[in-house]
C-alpha cells in the first residue's frame, strides 16, 4: 500500500513552479506512463481472473 500511496502523491504533486517547460512536459510523460502502467496491470487481472 505505500507504493500506491506514493505514486498517488507523485501524480496529484503539484510543484511546477520555478521550472523549464521541458521538465514540466517530463513530468506530464512520467505521469502518463504510469497512469498507463496502472490501466494495463488491472486489465490483465481481470483477463487473468476470468
Amino acid at each position: 500500500m505505500e507504493v500506491l500511496r506514493k505514486i498517488w502523491g507523485y501524480l496529484t504533486f503539484r510543484k511546477d513552479t520555478g521550472e523549464g517547460s521541458f521538465l514540466k512536459s517530463m513530468h506530464v510523460i512520467n505521469k502518463i506512463s504510469i497512469l498507463m502502467f496502472i490501466v494495463a496491470m488491472c486489465v490483465l487481472i481481470a483477463k487473468l481472473s476470468r
